[in-house]
Order: C-alpha cells, then structure tokens, then sequence
C-alpha cells in the first residue's frame, strides 16, 4: 500500500483512518459491525516475485504472468530475492531449485523464517519424484517442472493466492494504521499473510502500541471481514460479567438474570473476536477457554446444551505471558492454544521514524474535529521525535491534543512541548558519540573475555597491538581492571 507523501513534517496529512461505527458498553467490550461503502474499494494486483538464474526463462514467466495482470519483478539469485521481498513485498515467489549458493529449498527455508505465510512454488528441470518430496516436506506450495506449461503455472499461482487469503483483500485493509517504518511494515505483512487462515493470533506489546489495530486489521484482511468484529477487555470486566458476555446465560442461571442472554462467542458467528488484555483473564474462565477452543463449541451458563460456534480467537496482551505460566497465573496449555501466530507489535521508541507522520496525521483529524488547523514548529517536532514515549502512540495522540488546546497561536512551539513533556526530553545521541559508546562498550566486552590479557583480546579484535593499546588509551580502559586477582 502506497503511504502518505510527506513535503515537510509540519504538514498535516491527509490520512484519516476509517474510524468504524463502535457501540461501546461500560462492561468493557465493543463490537464493530462490518460496514463497506457503496462502491467496491479497487483491489490491488498480486505481486509475484520470480527467482531464476536463467535469463530467458526469468524472462518468459514475467511475460506470462504478466499478461494475467500480475505485478512481477524478477531476479537471478537467492540473494537478491531476499533483499527485493524486503521492499517488493510479495504475495507469492516463484524460484527455482537449482541455483548457485543458494538453492531454491534454502531460500524456501529463509523465506519461511522471515516471512511465515508467504507461499512459495519451486521449478526445476530436474523432476524427480524426491525432488518433488523434499520440496513439498521443507512447506513449498507447489512443485513444476522446466518446460513450465503455462497453463499449469497459472493455476498453481491462483490456488497459491487463493489459499494465501491474498483474493480477499481490499487495499484499505491496513488504512488506520499510519506507519512508513520497516519494522511495523514487517508486522503488517506477517498480519496480512495469516489473515487468509482462521489460524489463532497472539498480539503482545506495550500499552498504545496499536494492538487492537493490527488485531482489526487481520480482520479486514481476512474472508470474515463482512461479518463482526468485537473486542473484550478481559482486565476491565468483572469476573462474572465477563463469563456472561463471553458464553452467555440462560433465563434464571443467577441473580438477576430475567431472560436468556446469548454470548458474543454466539452472536458473533462467522466473525472475530479480540480478546484484549487476555493475560488478565481469571483463572477459572482460562478453563472455559480451552475448552472452547479445543471443541468450538460452548455451553451457555445454566444450559446443558452446547452450542457450535464460528469465530476466530484473536488475543492480545502488554503483559509476559511466559512470567505468567511460571508464575501459575496463566494455563500453558492455553498459551499453545492462543499463540499459533504470534505478532508483537514495536513500541514507538522503535520506530521514531514515525512520528512526524502520526503528527501530521493527528493534527489533521484535530483539524477535522474542531476546526483549530496547527502546525509545529521544526524545532517542536524535533523535541517530539527525539523524547521518550512509555505510552506509546496514545500518549504521543494526548500530547498532540493538548498542543492543539493550549497553543495560543497557529504554531505550537517548542517551549510548549516541553511543558508537555514534563521537562527535558531524554535527547538522542549523536553518531560520534554512539559509536563511541558502542567502541567502549566492545573493547571493555573483549577485555573481559580474555581477562585483560590484550594479545589475545588484539587477535580477537582482528587488530594489531599498537592500534590495539591506541583504542583502549583514547577510551580510559586499563587491562589491568579486567585481570582475575
């Protein structure tokens, strides 16, 4: 998905996330019901990405695919597929087996490891029946032999991207999540990969991260987004209420219960249900869980009866859930259950690269609400670039708002950051002075290793001990204090 053109960081930005129609109670969930505009947003193209160390051919299957309307890109090596996956992003590759360095299986291999999902079809000229095995057994999609019959490729790439879920999505999928970062961009392809699958998604990561967004996301993403989407805070229901909500009652179950009453795990059939915070969830209803998951079905409190559900489990958590286990605070046979996929989300101290983007994004939809069009001054931004940030993309959103409220005039200084902030903001190291502190640090490793012996700590070093001794003078280490007494 194309992002944003930026002129400036003080620009607002045009980029207004579709804010879906929530009916939120004060048990602490909220359901958004699925809503679509009246036209059809425009797909984009597959992406394909061909892997052959033969020209003619590499050329021949771009010209196939092509003509099906595919975007392709090609190259020659294992190598150079790696580094084009990175920027090309692609739905499906293409490579052959046969290649120098690195073979087909090996790149099969790394790309599983980088980009778990990602389907991959292997060529060869050589088709043997163990060719074929080991290629299928190490998780290739498809096996075909050179000659490649036209016919034959096309309908693997479409099976491929059919199963890959890739034919279901509409490129709005990721619209509210405002990112140019590589890292957070590597987090939307794993959640756009896994969303073709009912596969369960564990989301971790500090609080304001985003976590219900990238949860909403796979959402849109997936063949369920039609039906409804609901989140269930499980730290901010009580323990009963949240039992009721989840599995539902019947008439009479327990005080106060007049009527039956269906769980979202029911109303919800066919959709997707977030269960946010999940590593806050009590003990008793982590059983309840399980079993849920394990026969997908439920039985309402006070009923008999179990009921068949339809709804994909995703959950996320700030907390550790391993602390959790060895704590005993959490079941680890529901961890296993919950954690097939598992998606953590960077804090935004991580992706600072960011933050004039979501700037500009806010003060825009700021704009939109109130009228009050700001912008920052250079130095502002700065300030806000470089601090630190515990809360994440909500407390950067609350910052951005109170600028907006308290800036008497139509540039927001840095002087009112700062108040904003609460003082100094922790600034950025300069390159000298982190590459100092990375020297320091590694010389003050190596000395440790070999107990202040700087022969050995040189040879390690691949340096000579003339530049050697010249490095631990211009940082203040002393051999002597690493020796052993």
């Amino acid at each position: 998905m194309k992002q944003p053109q930026e002129k400036t960081p003080l620009t607002a930005h045009s980029i207004a996330p579709t804010t879906p129609i929530a009916s939120t109670t004060s048990l602490g969930f909220s359901i958004h019901p699925a809503s679509r505009e009246t036209a059809s947003p425009q797909k984009r193209r597959a992406r394909i990405l061909v892997v052959d160390d033969d020209p003619g051919l590499l050329r021949l299957l771009t010209i196939r695919l092509r003509a099906e309307n595919y975007e392709v890109e090609a190259v020659e090596s294992a190598a150079a597929a790696l580094a084009a996956c990175t920027r090309f992003r692609p739905d499906l590759v293409i490579t052959d087996l046969r290649m120098d360095q690195m073979d087909g299986i090996g790149l099969l291999k790394e790309l599983q490891s980088r980009w778990p999902g990602l389907k991959v079809i292997i060529l060869t000229a050589h088709g043997t029946i163990p060719d074929a095995v080991h290629a299928t057994q190490s998780g290739a999609f498809g096996f075909l032999t050179k000659p490649v019959d036209k016919q034959d490729l096309l309908d693997h790439v479409q099976k491929a991207l059919k199963v890959s879920g890739f034919a279901h999505v509409d490129e709005d999928w990721r619209a509210a999540i405002i990112t140019r970062s590589q890292l957070m961009e590597d987090k939307l392809a794993q959640a756009n990969m896994v969303a073709g699958t009912d596969a369960r998604v564990l989301i971790t990561g500090e609080s304001g991260t985003g976590k219900e967004l990238i949860a909403r996301a796979i959402h849109e993403a997936s063949p369920r987004r039609n039906k409804q989407f609901a989140v269930v805070n499980c730290s901010a229901t009580a323990e009963d209420m949240l039992e009721s909500e989840l599995f539902g009652h019947e008439k009479g179950a327990f005080p106060g219960a007049s009527r039956a009453q269906k769980g979202l795990f029911e109303t919800l059939d066919g959709g997707t249900l977030l269960l946010d915070e999940v590593g806050d969830m009590p003990m008793r209803l982590q059983v309840r869980l399980l079993r849920v998951l394990q026969e997908n079905q439920i039985r309402p409190i006070g009923s008999v009866e179990a009921v068949a559900i339809n709804v994909r489990v995703i959950s996320a958590t700030r907390r550790d859930l391993h602390q959790l286990m060895i704590a005993g605070q959490f079941r680890e046979d529901l961890y296993y259950r919950l954690n097939v996929v598992h998606i953590e989300v960077p804090a935004l101290g991580r992706r600072r690269e960011d933050i004039p983007l979501l700037v500009a994004h806010f003060l825009e939809q700021i704009a939109k609400e109130t009228g009050q069009r700001k912008i920052y001054a250079p130095e502002a931004v700065e300030l806000l670039a470089t601090a630190e940030w515990p809360g994440n993309v909500r407390q950067l959103y609350n910052v951005v708002r109170q600028n907006v409220a308290l800036s008497q005039g139509a540039i927001i200084t840095a002087e009112l950051v700062q108040q904003s902030l609460g003082g100094n903001p922790t600034r950025l190291p300069s390159f000298d002075e982190a590459r100092d502190e990375f020297t320091r640090n590694y010389l003050s490793q190596i000395l440790q290793i070999t107990t202040g012996n700087v022969s050995q700590a040189a040879r390690l070093a691949k340096r000579n001990r003339t530049d050697f001794y010249k490095l631990l003078s211009r940082h203040q280490l002393q051999p002597d204090d690493f020796k052993k007494s």
